[in-house]
């Protein structure tokens, strides 16, 4: 492990590989390009400090570099102990980021490292799952009245933000980047689907054509990976608590069932809720032996690998691929029970990454922008840099759209005309 007062990553040998696959990403992730330059020349974030808790990917890397053209001071960590691509954190160090964080790190580790990005005393803060938030709130209240606001990425995390805002427990503002609209879609229906997926199949190298593909949860990331896998040729089946979303599953063309039945049948099962024990210990026993299982929301709670790995022993059979000996049978879980596509894959494609991290750096500008205005609690952020978002993607892509002619605003503004 190579470490100082500024960094902790495995191997500062890896930034030469680091570097190159940051410059992969950039090569994807133009919109954010475009950004970076625009702060380079105002620097919105002149003399701020930004503390992250992230995936340390390449994409996140980009990121972080375009924070760092706007003037920000940033330290970020990892947001999950097996997602951190080495390299990258490398190539972070090398540049002089303050970067903490290297894969298979333990538990304690990866609060420590949380807690150095906290040392750091941010301004902003830019969270994937809250757990920077959190331990903020509950181990550094001090610090509080010094923050300005944050961003966060992801379903789990909005979530958890906005039960401590029923609460009264949030103390300063959050941006919900996860909602955007270029975000919800592009990120979890699109990219969840795509990199679960590429997970899965590096975790065990299986055929996804004609076996039973079981999807726990048909929000957009659920929706996206159950396509995904019905295009692959696997027969997909979806489990559901919500009665529109079951109704929108059978809709879609799926078959819907109790997770009960579905574990009886089931060859792949993969959950995406942000709940806890969704593939529960009784759900385990009555799988099929072989039966696969999988992670792709943020935490390893969707499975309940406290009871399995407490009552049956298991062997490790190829990076990211445990088997479990459940009663005779053999049991395959992928990555522990963590999200999947980062532990055992890249995370989402580059270009998918582009629409969310240009949402996390706009929203860290209208943070500093606004900052004596916004109040405590969940914000959006504003639709028109929504939609800015979007309009830079689609000139990314060489695409244009129609633009709406003056009588045309007047109708869909007016009430007087009728049939």
């Amino acid at each position: 492990m190579d470490k100082s007062a500024k960094y902790e990553v495995k191997d500062l040998r890896l930034a030469d590989q680091g570097m190159l696959n940051i410059e992969l990403a950039e090569q994807q992730m133009t919109i954010v390009l475009r950004i970076r330059e625009r702060f380079r020349k105002e620097k919105p974030f002149k003399g701020l400090r930004i503390g992250m808790a992230l995936h340390l990917t390449k994409e996140t890397a980009v990121l972080v570099r375009t924070l760092v053209a706007g003037g920000a001071e940033v330290s970020i960590a990892s947001c999950n102990p097996l997602s951190t691509q080495d390299d990258v954190a490398a190539a972070l160090a090398k540049e002089g980021v303050s970067v903490f964080g290297y894969k298979g790190e333990d538990v304690k580790k990866y609060y420590e490292f949380i807690d150095r990005v906290i040392a750091a005393k941010p301004q902003i803060t830019i969270d994937d799952g809250c757990d920077l938030v959190t331990r903020i709130h509950k181990d550094y209240p001090a610090q509080l009245s010094g923050i300005m606001g944050g961003c966060e990425e992801t379903t789990t995390g909005v979530i958890r933000l906005r039960a401590m805002e029923r609460e009264s427990k949030l103390r300063y503002p959050v941006v919900a980047v996860n909602d955007n609209k270029t975000k919800h879609l592009l990120d979890n229906y699109y990219g969840t689907g795509q990199s679960t997926l590429d997970g899965i199949v590096r975790a065990t190298n299986t055929l996804f054509a004609g076996k039973v593909f079981v999807v726990a949860g048909y929000g957009s990331c659920g929706k996206g990976l159950s396509l995904r896998a019905r295009g692959m040729g696997a027969n997909v089946i979806v489990t559901e608590v919500d009665e529109f979303k079951g109704l929108q599953a059978v809709l879609d063309g799926f078959r819907v069932m109790p997770m009960a039945e579905a574990a009886k049948v089931g060859d792949i099962f993969c959950s995406v809720t942000g709940d806890i024990n969704v593939i529960d210990i009784h759900h385990i026993k009555a799988m099929k032996s072989g039966a696969i299982l999988a992670n792709s929301g943020h935490f390893d709670a969707e499975i309940n690998m406290k009871a399995l790995n407490k009552s049956y022993k298991k062997r490790r059979m190829r990076e990211s691929l445990e088997e479990y000996d459940v009663d005779g049978k053999k049991i395959y879980v992928c990555a522990e029970g963590r999200l999947v596509n980062l532990a055992a894959a890249e995370g989402h494609p580059s270009q998918v990454m582009a629409t969310s991290f240009a949402g996390q750096a706009l929203a860290c500008e209208y943070i500093a922008c606004n900052r004596s205005r916004l109040k405590a609690g969940v914000i959006m952020l504003p639709e028109s840099l929504d939609n800015e978002i979007a309009k830079l993607q689609l000139e990314a892509l060489g695409v244009r759209v129609d633009r709406l002619t003056k009588e045309q605003i007047e109708y869909l503004s007016g009430w007087g005309e009728g049939t």
